[in-house]
């Protein structure tokens, strides 16, 4: 489970924010942009120190203090892969494991399982600076899930792909997410994109929690007219 207090200071206003979600919960953050949602995850993550607040992910307290972002159970995914251009795709991929587990038949299941899903099996020996942007993504996802983080944080992956690609991601991160069990914390502005992942919904506008409950309720009754504008079909 997640149980975050993330208070961060940015230029134009502070971000304060409470979320807390169960194991095995997916719950998205929406809004418009600029509006802290990437700063919550990051300092979720480990990426940013939070000014103040806490952050608890699967019982262990990782803020404060800080701990290192190898020693929390998280896979963090933005919509950079931020691959190691000079390793190979299978390189990239198994980076995050210890040596001795990869040969372990689980281990092994496992990557074979992503290999195929995600469709990188023909570029696993390839240099991962030589395949495309929709390949690097896949990668990344991979490399993210490889050790079965208790924490996914996902923030806006999906931005520039193409909807076939978008729609095939969201259905193996959405199985993989009840076969496996990681509690999923999602930011995208596209609300289509969140609904598909995400019962659960907190809405922030200027780093502030306006309103938390699932869709139909988002929809039918919007805490503030810039959600509603949000929310409004194109």
């Amino acid at each position: 489970m997640l149980d975050a207090h993330v208070v961060k200071r940015r230029a134009s206003f502070t971000v304060d924010v409470r979320l807390r979600a169960n194991a095995g919960e997916a719950c998205g953050l929406f809004g418009a942009s600029g509006a802290g949602k990437s700063t919550i995850l990051a300092c979720i993550a480990g990426v940013e120190t939070p000014d103040a607040g806490h952050v608890v992910i699967d019982g262990l307290r990782v803020f404060a203090p800080s701990l290192p972002l190898y020693r929390r159970n998280a896979g963090y995914l933005t919509q950079d892969a931020d691959l190691f251009p000079h390793l190979s795709v299978a390189e990239n991929v198994l980076f995050g494991l210890a040596a001795d587990s990869r040969s372990e038949p689980e281990t092994s299941r496992w990557i074979a399982e992503l290999r195929d899903r995600l469709g990188i099996d023909a570029i696993w020996s390839a240099p991962a600076g030589a395949i495309s942007g929709g390949q690097a993504r896949r990668v990344a996802l991979a490399r993210m899930l490889a050790r079965k983080p208790v924490l996914v944080l996902l923030d806006e992956p999906f931005a520039g792909l193409d909807r076939p690609l978008v729609r095939d991601l969201l259905r193996a991160i959405a199985a993989w997410q009840r076969a496996l069990g990681f509690t999923l914390i999602v930011v995208d502005h596209q609300a289509d994109v969140l609904e598909r992942l995400c019962p659960r919904t907190v809405v922030i506008e200027e780093g502030r929690t306006v309103q938390d409950a699932g869709w139909a309720q988002l929809r039918s009754a919007p805490a503030t007219p810039l959600l509603a504008d949000l929310l409004r079909p194109l």
